[in-house]
C-alpha cells in the first residue's frame, strides 16, 4: 500500500513538472561559469596583448586594399559598417594580430580579408585576399581562410561547396598549408541531389 502511494505521488509530481509547457533547461539557456558554485571568474587577456583598432580607418589608410573594396566600405545603416574584426596571436608579436573581413551589405558576402600585425606601435598589413567570396578566421593560432565554391547556375545564397585553406606564420610571412575541400549536399536545405542515371 505504501509502495503504491509512493509510486502514485512520483507519477503526479512528474506529470506536474512536465505540464508546465516549458522545455526545461533550454528555457534559460546554458549556465554561465559565474553561476556555478565555486567557479572561477574568466581570466582576462594578458595585459599588453590586446589593442582594439578602428578597422575602417585602418583599411581606408592601407594602400594595399583595392579601390573596389574601399568603395564598398560604407555604412549599411546608421554607423554600422559591414566589417568583422577578430584579435588573436597569429604571428607571435608583442600584441595580438588583427583579422578584418569586409562584407557586402546586401547579402553579407565576404569581399576581402586582411591580417594586420603590430610593428612598433603601428599596424602593418601582412596578409590580404580579395578573391570574393572569402572569409578569414583565427583557428587555434592558424589563419583559416574559407572560400565558397560556386558552379554554373548556383545562386549567391547556395554555393556548391567550400575550400578551407590554413596559413601558418613562418620566417616573417604566412605560408599556405593543404586546403580542405567540402562539397555541400543538395538535399539539405534545398532540392534533393539528382539520382545518378536519371
Amino acid at each position: 500500500m505504501i509502495t503504491a502511494a509512493a509510486a502514485l505521488t512520483a507519477v503526479a509530481l512528474f506529470a506536474a513538472a512536465c505540464g508546465t509547457g516549458g522545455t526545461g533547461a533550454r528555457d534559460e539557456g546554458p549556465a554561465h561559469a559565474s553561476a556555478v558554485a565555486g567557479a572561477a571568474s574568466p581570466t582576462p587577456s594578458p595585459a599588453g596583448t590586446y589593442k582594439r583598432v578602428d578597422a575602417v580607418r585602418l583599411l581606408k589608410a592601407d594602400p594595399g586594399v583595392s579601390a573596389a573594396v574601399k568603395k564598398e566600405l560604407k555604412p549599411c545603416g546608421g554607423d554600422d559598417y559591414p566589417v568583422d574584426v577578430s584579435y588573436g596571436d597569429l604571428t607571435g608579436g608583442a600584441r595580438d594580430d588583427v583579422v578584418i573581413n569586409v562584407l557586402t551589405c546586401t547579402d553579407a558576402v565576404g569581399i576581402g580579408s586582411y591580417v594586420y600585425r603590430d610593428d612598433s606601435g603601428a599596424y602593418k598589413n601582412v596578409f590580404r585576399t580579395e578573391e570574393s567570396p572569402v572569409y578569414a578566421e583565427i583557428d587555434q593560432g592558424v589563419l583559416s581562410v574559407t572560400k565558397q565554391v560556386y558552379r554554373k547556375g548556383d545562386p549567391i545564397s547556395s554555393p556548391s561547396g567550400e575550400d578551407v585553406i590554413p596559413y601558418r606564420w613562418k620566417t616573417g610571412r604566412f605560408v599556405q598549408g593543404k586546403p580542405v575541400h567540402t562539397d555541400y549536399s543538395g538535399a539539405v536545405g534545398g532540392q534533393p541531389s539528382p539520382v545518378p542515371g536519371n
